[in-house]
């Protein structure tokens, strides 16, 4: 029962962030090139997976980028 639960937590945790990735992409990357593109799809394709490799590659060097024009 307790590692149901766990199970069933820890799936709509990945889902949540899954979806918010998504919409993060999709509202805030540049269309410059196929950038945008490529991520959702990455995002899309490979779920939970692809939203925590577009967190630690490229979330980061868009936030750079937007203190560096400030």
């Amino acid at each position: 029962m307790v590692a149901q639960l766990m199970i069933m937590v820890v799936a709509a945790g990945g889902m949540t962030l899954w979806i918010w990735t998504l919409i993060d992409c999709i509202k805030n990357e540049p269309s410059e090139g196929n950038d945008k593109v490529v991520w959702v799809v990455v995002i899309a394709v490979m779920n939970w997976l692809g939203a925590l490799i577009y967190l630690i590659v490229r979330r980061p060097q868009r936030k750079a980028a937007l203190l560096d024009r400030e």
